[in-house]
């Protein structure tokens, strides 16, 4: 909120995952600046993805439907904060709009507070032009998931490219938030499904799925939710640590025993079969466990301080005694692992 208040922000970017209030700070802000007279009218433009396709719904295609679902979706976010009454006559008035992010392109708007929500879904060659509408006396709001609501096969969404052009942008800030910044209630739990969903849908290797074999024969009452191999990649990177696994078997939370097996036992007899060296994790946001499963210093976990995401890439806080140790010689470390877990972790 001090960013969006401290005007000299022409331009204030948020990112980070659902439920972290994204859409309900940028909302009841933008409402506030109508009411009290600093804007002549706020803005709302977002993208209306299909969410069983994917496909982008417009005003031309939904007709009046469109609007109605835009409309709703405000009153659903300021539902408790501004009632359907007032929310209502602000439009009527036209000091609100919610419509199409295509209403934004060829106009400029004056005296306006302009939010671009859901950021991700918009098209990449899009994203710059929108830069572009911010007229005098105007102001720009824009919120994305650049991690876990991004289309799928896409390498850069919208709200990634915005996020690089903000960083070095003047008048500008960035506010990246992280799992720990939810505060929505059960979005956790749907991060962590989203996420799940995700994993299970990777299209598994040969040698993944010859260990998912094994797995439902010598672990059938395991639930796994993805099996990852890279032992070429350490090969690559020339990582020669016996603590880096070939193969990292992702378990649903709960199911970890069971693939494991008493005393290692089902694990050791896929390791014999398969001639992989296997480590397994349970499906958790806890991304320390996971670096902990694939560094090649074993007792790195205990340095890490938190792991979370930062717009699109994880940030790994470790103590500073550690650093050295955690990073490699030259990086090779942190190349790694951002390779095995197909994850940028920058340097800071």
């Amino acid at each position: 909120m001090n960013a969006l208040k401290d005007s000299r922000n022409e331009v204030v970017g948020v990112f980070g995952p659902t439920g972290t209030g994204k859409s309900l700070i940028s909302c009841a802000y933008g409402i506030s600046t109508v009411l009290a007279g600093t804007f002549k009218r706020f803005i709302i433009a977002r993208p209306v993805v299909d969410v069983t396709t994917g496909e982008a719904l417009t005003p031309e295609r939904l007709g009046d439907l469109y609007y109605r679902v835009a409309t709703s979706y405000l009153e659903d976010i300021l539902e408790g904060i501004v009632g359907k009454e007032d929310i209502l006559k602000l439009i009527q008035e036209g000091k609100v709009m919610v419509t199409d992010v295509s209403y934004l392109r060829g106009r400029t708007f004056d005296d306006c507070l302009i939010f671009l929500d859901d950021a991700q879904s918009v098209q990449p060659e899009s994203a710059a032009e929108i830069l572009m509408r911010i007229g005098r006396n105007s102001r720009l709001i824009i919120a994305g998931d650049p991690v876990l609501q991004r289309p799928l096969g896409i390498e850069k969404d919208g709200a990634t490219l915005l996020r690089e052009v903000l960083l070095n942008e003047e008048n500008a800030v960035v506010v990246d938030l992280g799992l720990k910044d939810i505060v929505r209630p059960g979005a956790r739990r749907g991060v962590k499904v989203v996420f799940e969903l995700r994993m299970r849908k990777r299209e598994l290797s040969e040698a993944e799925k010859q260990i998912m074999d094994s797995l439902r024969v010598h672990a059938p009452d395991a639930d796994v939710v993805s099996v990852i191999e890279f032992k070429a990649e350490k090969e690559n990177l020339d990582v020669k640590s016996e603590n880096v696994p070939d193969v990292l078997i992702i378990a649903k939370e709960g199911h970890l025993g069971r693939v494991v097996g008493k005393g290692g036992e089902r694990i050791r007899t896929i390791e014999n079969e398969s001639g992989y060296r296997i480590r397994a994790v349970e499906m958790s946001l806890e991304f320390k466990n996971w670096i902990r499963a694939i560094h090649p210093v074993g007792w790195i976990g205990k340095h890490i301080i938190d792991a979370d995401f930062g717009g699109p890439e994880l940030v790994v806080t470790v103590r500073k005694q550690a650093f050295g140790a955690f990073v490699g010689q030259r990086g090779s470390y942190i190349s790694s692992i951002q390779q095995l877990l197909n994850l940028k972790i920058p340097l800071r």
